[in-house]
């Protein structure tokens, strides 16, 4: 395959990524989920830096896809929101970060 061939073939990988998973944020959120088996909405919210109306978007976006589990409960009478990847985000996660590894590696140069 020609050198211009392998550019554009490892550009069409790039159009084909997953966006839901490609955004920043939504990215460095399931980054931290995917490495525990939950985390609260503050751990995410300190971790992040995002706002909590940012936060709360963003994971609105991810449950919306079918990739975040919201679980919302009272400990104390204090409200708590408990957050972990579902099958599907974490397959979506796993994917996205083995395509941009390929798309790296058959970058030219």
């Amino acid at each position: 395959m020609s050198a211009k061939k392998k550019e554009a073939h490892a550009l069409q990988k790039i159009v084909d990524i997953n966006r839901v998973v490609h955004e920043p944020a939504r990215l460095l959120i399931l980054s931290y989920l995917y490495v525990v088996e939950s985390a609260d909405f503050l751990f995410l919210l300190r971790q992040t830096n995002l706002t909590k109306g940012n936060l709360s978007s963003h994971l609105m976006k991810l449950e919306k896809a079918g990739y975040v589990n919201v679980e919302k409960n009272f400990v104390q009478k204090i409200p708590r929101t408990l957050l972990s990847l579902t099958k599907e985000g974490r397959k979506a996660f796993h994917e996205y970060s083995q395509r941009m590894k390929k798309i790296f590696k058959e970058l030219p140069g």
